[in-house]
């Protein structure tokens, strides 16, 4: 599930097109109808994985330039690319940060009947959304 979602496909069925735009996702699965958004708040597992990236980044680009160039650090430099890193990451990783929480989220919490009937439907009848 995790290899789907991190080539932008739905973790459940690996169908193509989950993607409206770069970030915004489609409601359901084009091809298998599994309701992306299971609950309310479901996103916030997204946020926690891209805000983990992030700091992931910009702990190498700080501490990897730190090292590189030390003793004698270009401070204004690796400042200005710390941030610039730190505003370009975050905006790029969100799809897969959504793709990868879908996949982990899947794996310990199965679709329930109710779930797997609704999106059985879905994918039978892709015109209507319910």
């Amino acid at each position: 599930m995790l290899g789907r979602s991190i080539t932008r496909r739905c973790p459940r069925c690996a169908g193509k097109g989950i993607f409206a735009s770069w970030a915004a996702l489609q409601e359901f699965c084009p091809t298998c109808g599994f309701k992306f958004e299971r609950e309310p708040g479901y996103w916030v597992g997204a946020l926690i994985i891209n805000m983990a990236v992030a700091l992931f980044v910009f702990l190498l680009t700080m501490v990897g330039g730190m090292v590189l160039f030390w003793p004698d650090v270009p401070w204004n430099l690796l400042s200005a690319a710390t941030i610039g890193v730190m505003l370009v990451v975050p905006i790029a990783f969100y799809p897969w940060s959504k793709g990868i929480w879908m996949a982990i989220e899947l794996s310990y919490h199965k679709l329930e009947e109710k779930e797997q009937f609704e999106a059985a439907l879905r994918a039978q009848s892709p015109m209507t959304e319910n």
